[in-house]
């Protein structure tokens, strides 16, 4: 028994306790933001506040988290003085320091929320640097403003009260073995709750939540400034952003060559409905269709009915994406978005009024929707899809049947791309954007499918197959569906995955995808082989002109079934640099200098002109990419992306 008397039961109860308060006094402090900022934040009622403050509790804990990791760790070290007066006093100086200066950013968030139309972020520091009178605005801000300073003293003041009356009685350890083997064991038990809490979640299959996931929970994307706390926007944005404006030519540059509005005036009387599959990992490698002039020694497809479809169809087989991740071709397929070295979507600036083929269609009177197998907000869709404005989502909550469920990552997606088939056209015209999830990583397939396809040369080959089947088995449901016949369907991979043929280990062929437009309908004339270079951000204004939008379309991709010639730039990123194709070559730029020029054919990169061409195409193609970068930027940075 002497052996767990060793347990320091009370020091780890008044851990639990101290850290407690932290949950109590930020849930204070997103009530006070929302009631200073409740007449740009619209709550309907008070249970609607509520859901937004229970689901805040994830971001509290990642914050809290941030703040009081050594608290935490100090705490609970096995270093046999930690219940001594003095001990305690290091402690509670070092609680409420750090969460002095943690806490203060929400309430300087009731303030400069009502400028920024943001919660705080790592941003805030860059504009602080080049400013000199950052003390004077601080100032000036509190004598506006007295009640927030006010409220930050007094809840402290109360939050200091309340940490004091439980203390921690002095006690030191009789069995230092005990005491040391218990200490050790509640460490890691700590570690991994603190990891699991900063994160968002325990499961291996999650990203680390970030801003975009706010929206999530919310009717409005701006409600999604209730869910979050200022800590963890600021942290969680610290070191990631590259987003910083430049100045390479002047406005009439971009608007002469880069061109970021497009107008089409295609004359539609029925609007055609609109499903859009982004299929998980579908590299253009895998389909015959995309392959047949690559010349690839004993080449071989794995999506027998994809190459069937393609063969009726108006296809890409020069198309690139413009992400390296599922969220990146979400947003680059829906608004014509690309990511670049940081991601728009996990940027301080995702969570803003966007122009995209969802805001389109609701202009027009669609009917729009987001489809994923996976559990809800998994991913980051649910959060994006709110704020592209998407009327209804359906995930693996709606589908309503874990028996389908692949264990991993969402429902199988046979089963869920028939209730997709089913529950869409309820009311017409519609727009729906379907994300598949079973061609992925850990590359399994069905039980009872078991020896159906063939293994192929990797991993992926055989999932690839079942989801191309599962596209398959949707079309002979989709068929019989009254809105069928005034569909256009499209097909595109939201990034790479496997690579078996050394064509596609080439570094822009590792961006690689198929791009598919399907109508039964020949009034779209959407048949043939386009050998043009295209990307996924060129599908949301290709819609825009099939649907008969001929408003300004904000898009730095152009339709691609338009007689109208707009700049053809293809943008990705690797992770380190942009790359553009424009027009004979491919640029590379770190955002300051062009540091690679290459011919349009050299894929592999290998080859660098930058030194030995000057020709006055590559001279202009340099300044096209830098003016390209340039108002990419200043539309993210200054919120122009509607």
């Amino acid at each position: 028994m002497k052996f767990f008397k060793e347990f320091r039961k009370q020091e780890v109860l008044v851990l639990l306790y101290r850290i407690f308060l932290a949950y109590v006094f930020y849930q204070i402090a997103r009530l006070l933001f929302w009631y200073f900022n409740k007449e740009l934040i619209k709550v309907d009622s008070v249970s609607d506040y509520f859901n937004l403050a229970f689901h805040g509790t994830a971001f509290d804990t990642t914050a809290i988290l941030y703040v009081n990791a050594l608290f935490i760790l100090l705490s609970i070290i096995p270093i046999v003085i930690n219940t001594k007066k003095g001990y305690q006093k290091v402690l509670f100086w070092l609680y409420f320091i750090t969460n002095g200066i943690a806490y203060a950013m929400n309430f300087g968030d009731f303030i400069y929320y009502k400028f920024a139309q943001a919660r705080l972020t790592s941003t805030a520091l860059d504009v602080a640097k080049h400013e000199s009178n950052v003390g004077k605005v601080f100032m000036v801000s509190v004598g506006q403003h007295p009640f927030v300073l006010i409220w930050f003293i007094v809840l402290m003041a109360v939050w200091v009260f309340l940490y004091k009356r439980v203390k921690i009685t002095e006690r030191k350890p009789v069995q230092l073995i005990p005491y040391f083997i218990w200490s050790v064991l509640t460490l890691c038990v700590t570690a991994v709750l603190v990891v699991g809490g900063i994160r968002g979640d325990f499961k291996h299959s999650t990203r680390p939540i970030n801003l975009v996931d706010a929206n999530r929970f919310v009717t409005n994307p701006i409600q999604g400034n209730v869910v979050l706390n200022s800590t963890f926007s600021f942290f969680r944005t610290l070191g990631t952003n590259n987003f910083k404006e430049v100045h390479f030519v002047d406005e009439k540059y971009i608007d002469d060559n880069i061109q970021p509005y497009k107008i089409y005036d295609r004359k539609v009387e029925n609007r055609p409905n609109i499903v859009i599959f982004i299929v998980e990992s579908f590299g253009r490698e895998y389909s015959g269709a995309f392959n047949k002039d690559k010349n690839i020694k004993d080449y071989v497809s794995y999506t027998p009915f994809i190459d069937s479809l393609a063969g009726q169809s108006l296809i890409f087989p020069n198309t690139f994406a413009n992400g390296r991740q599922s969220i990146h071709g979400m947003s680059s397929v829906l608004a014509g978005i690309p990511s670049l070295t940081d991601a728009f979507t996990s940027s301080p600036y995702s969570n803003q009024k966007i122009q995209s083929i969802v805001s389109v269609c609701n202009e027009l009177g669609y009917d729009t929707s987001f489809y994923h197998g996976a559990p809800n907000g998994s991913m980051g869709f649910l959060g994006f899809g709110n704020i592209l404005g998407f009327k209804h989502y359906f995930g693996k909550t709606e589908y309503n049947n874990d028996a389908d469920f692949d264990g991993m990552w969402a429902i199988w997606d046979e089963p869920f791309l028939q209730y997709f088939a089913k529950n869409v056209g309820k009311k017409q015209p519609f727009m729906t954007t379907v994300f598949t999830a079973s061609s992925h990583h850990p590359f399994k397939i069905p039980e009872k499918y078991n020896g159906k396809f063939k293994k192929g040369k990797i991993e992926m080959h055989e999932p690839i197959q079942y989801t191309d089947y599962a596209i398959k088995k949707y079309f002979e449901t989709a068929k019989k569906e009254p809105w069928f016949n005034n569909t256009i369907f499209v097909f595109t991979g939201d990034h790479t995955n496997q690579i078996y043929y050394p064509e596609y280990e080439k570094p822009m062929n590792r961006f690689a995808v198929p791009l598919i437009f399907y109508s039964p309908n020949p009034a779209y004339q959407l048949k043939g082989v386009n050998p043009e270079v295209a990307q996924q951000i060129d599908i949301y204004p290709t819609l825009a002109d099939l649907i008969g939008y001929d408003k300004k379309i904000r898009s730095w991709g152009r339709s691609l079934v338009s007689d109208k010639k707009y700049p053809a730039i293809i943008v990705n990123s690797d992770g380190s640099s942009e790359q553009f194709i424009i027009g004979n070559y491919i640029y590379r730029f770190d955002g300051k200098e062009i540091g690679g020029v290459y011919d349009k054919s050299d894929l592999g990169l290998e080859n660098n002109l930058l030194n030995t061409l000057k020709s006055p195409e590559v001279e202009s193609g340099k300044l096209m990419a830098k003016a390209w970068y340039q108002d990419y930027m200043n539309r993210v940075i200054n919120r122009k992306l509607n």
